[in-house]
């Protein structure tokens, strides 16, 4: 190759862009806040809040105020000690500005100010002001109030006192900017789990959210107020609220070892799923880290080394493993770090190595003083470890005989799944469809190229309520796993799923718009989310959505997937001669019909089903799922879907 080709006389330093203050925050908003979509928008709201919590830890402000305000914008409020407005010796303008407008520019930098942050792990407030089309931030100190507002990340005008108060805080509004977000409207309930889990996790501190766009019918705003005075012990007690418990109360640790402040509450249940909540600094450590690595270290080694001392292992003549001693355990390990170091896919995994020891440490310590005290729960927990190990045997034979059937002799997948032609998984798709009848019908509409059927026969097992083995054992899940291609265990975690062979990157779960429809939904999305929460982490998993109505007059047709839309073709078409088809089944579509509207990548409509919350998400799971019928049918009557199509 010349050198004319390799260097084009064009290129120089003309060509070099140097984007000034907050611009490389718009031109690259997803390096920032992870993406401009439905969790990037919300996490504006955490940053703030973020800065707010910082102010309680660090023992200044104990009330935070959260609205969703008429047009979308938010407005966060605390009575902390206010963002310093006093000029900036360096930059030489007010240190309100430079903490608005400068990245990286703010107190928790400096070790005098805060002694940990949870702010730390993200991007600050400034990239907050970045991504607004219009931010204001009122400043309440030394019985002065102050205000600037920004376009964009530029301020408006400088600093400026705008009376005096005797409030103290901050009070920051933006309304995130729509040139660069694909939605700004902000659910409530997303922002009110990751309020009742901050109140939790930061005992003392009152925090109340309200939404101004629901009103009541006083024309008070929907609204709701966290407080916990025992912090995790309330948590633990919220997240089990659904499940048998199996000690009166949950064990808790507090304390503080090599300067780490250590929070962890535990409790266990009849359930046979382990429910570890991880948090450093507040932040969701859902892929772990050296803090969890140190709980289930401290907590095998101690429950280990008492089983043995009171015999009933020997007893039992089983074999124990560490996954037996977490089988139904619920436990949220709290710890704040000062200078935390982040790892993993997202970022959400603490790679500190002291943490490790510290949490061993603290929790043997005390685990050890709790089974001393309380032998009846101390035997309690025994015995259910010894049930565990027996499962997980059983469990283990089922699970070989799966993954047997899943090395491919004879073909050895699923015979009622019709595969796909294409051998990428990146591009290859699976629909698990609800019945033959729908099954049949997709597919003869299908692309076979890229699109894979398994039909479904009936529900499947409800894993929450099933033990492991019982789970292996049955068909339908059988032909789940063989289907997909994964397998259990990895060199790191003998329970993690192994996608290395996964064989579709497109799993769609595709059932009837209806109750039934929606319970298979939940029993799918519950399987997935207990046995192969890999695959939402991933991004992998999503929801069909067929369509409730044809509108069909003349040679006029409209599909509608909702009421509204329903309406808008009525009006469009007249009333005159226009035939309405509600579809009440998968199976009264033809298969034309349903690629058009349902497997048509062009034309689809598919929820990408996430997890913003993991502890939340665990709740729900375990309510819908469970025993307790009350606050199921509550659930269900606030939230369901199809309660219309059913009446």
């Amino acid at each position: 190759m010349s050198e004319e080709q390799k260097t084009p006389a064009n290129y120089s330093a003309s060509n070099i862009t140097v984007l000034e203050g907050l611009e490389a925050v718009r031109v690259r908003p997803a390096m920032y806040i992870g993406d401009v979509n439905f969790r990037g928008l919300h996490h504006l709201v955490y940053e703030v809040v973020d800065n707010s919590i910082d102010e309680a830890l660090a023992g200044y402000c104990n009330k935070i105020y959260v609205s969703i305000n008429e047009d979308n914008s938010i407005t966060v409020e605390d009575n902390g000690r206010g963002i310093p407005v006093d000029m900036h010796e360096k930059e030489h303008r007010s240190a309100l500005e430079v903490v608005m407008t400068v990245l990286h520019a703010g107190g928790k930098f400096d070790k005098g100010s805060y002694k940990v942050s949870g702010g730390l792990h993200g991007v600050g407030v400034s990239c907050v002001n970045a991504l607004s089309d219009h931010m204001i931030v009122n400043v309440y100190r030394e019985g002065k109030a102050y205000q600037q507002e920004y376009e964009k990340g530029k301020p408006l005008y400088p600093v400026k006192e705008i009376g005096t108060t005797e409030k103290r805080g901050t009070a920051i509004t933006f309304h995130p900017d729509g040139t660069i977000f694909t939605t700004t409207v902000y659910d409530y309930n997303t922002l009110l789990d990751r309020m009742r889990e901050l109140a939790y996790l930061n005992k003392g501190i009152d925090i109340t959210i309200e939404d101004k766009r629901n009103l009541d019918e006083q024309g008070n705003p929907l609204s709701n107020h966290f407080f916990s005075q025992d912090g995790l012990r309330d948590f633990i007690a919220y997240l089990d609220e659904n499940r048998e418990k199996l000690m009166p109360e949950a064990i808790y640790i507090e304390g503080e070892r090599n300067g780490i402040p250590i929070e962890i509450a535990m409790q266990y249940n009849s359930t046979y799923n382990e429910n570890l909540h991880s948090y450093v600094n507040n932040i969701n450590t859902h892929e772990g880290g050296t803090h969890l690595a140190g709980f289930r270290s401290g907590l095998t080694r101690t429950l280990k080394a008492y089983a043995d001392k009171s015999g009933m292992l020997a007893k039992a003549k089983v074999d124990i493993a560490g996954d037996d001693f977490r089988e139904g355990l619920t436990a949220i390990i709290s710890v704040k770090v000062a200078e935390p170091q982040f790892e993993g896919q997202t970022k959400t995994k603490l790679g500190n190595n002291e943490v490790r020891g510290a949490v061993d440490s603290a929790v043997s310590e005390m685990l050890e003083n709790y089974l001393e005290e309380h032998p009846n729960e101390a035997r309690t927990i025994v015995e259910k470890v010894i049930l565990a190990a027996r499962a997980r045997q059983a469990a283990r034979k089922a699970r070989e005989m799966v993954q047997r059937s899943n090395v491919f002799s004879s073909g050895g997948l699923p015979g009622k799944l019709a595969d796909c032609q294409d051998g990428d998984p990146a591009t290859c798709e699976i629909y698990f469809v609800e019945g033959d009848s729908a099954g049949g019908s997709a597919k003869q509409g299908r692309n076979r190229r890229f699109q894979a059927i398994l039909p479904l026969r009936g529900k499947i097992l409800n894993v929450e309520k099933a033990m492991r083995h019982r789970a292996f054992e049955s068909e339908e899940i059988k032909n789940i796993y063989t289907a997909l291609g994964v397998t259990i265990g990895t060199p790191e975690d003998s329970q993690a799923l192994n996608l290395s062979k996964l064989r579709y990157h497109k799993i769609i779960i595709m059932t009837d718009a209806d109750v039934d429809g929606a319970h298979i939904d939940t029993l799918m999305l519950t399987f997935f989310f207990r046995y192969m929460p890999e695959l939402i982490e991933n991004g992998y998993v999503y929801l069909a959505t067929p369509p409730l109505y044809l509108v069909k007059k003349g040679n006029k047709s409209f599909y509608c997937w909702s009421e509204e839309e329903r309406e808008q073709a009525m009006d469009a078409v007249g009333d005159k001669g226009v035939h309405v088809q509600r579809y009440k089944g998968l199976g009264e579509m033809n298969p034309e019909q349903l690629w058009e509207t349902t497997m048509d990548p062009d034309n689809r409509q598919l929820r990408q089903v996430t997890i913003e919350n993991a502890a939340s998400a665990d709740r729900t799971f375990s309510m819908l799922m469970g025993d307790d019928v009350p606050p199921r049918r509550e659930f269900i009557e606030s939230n369901a879907t199809y309660a219309q199509l059913d009446l």
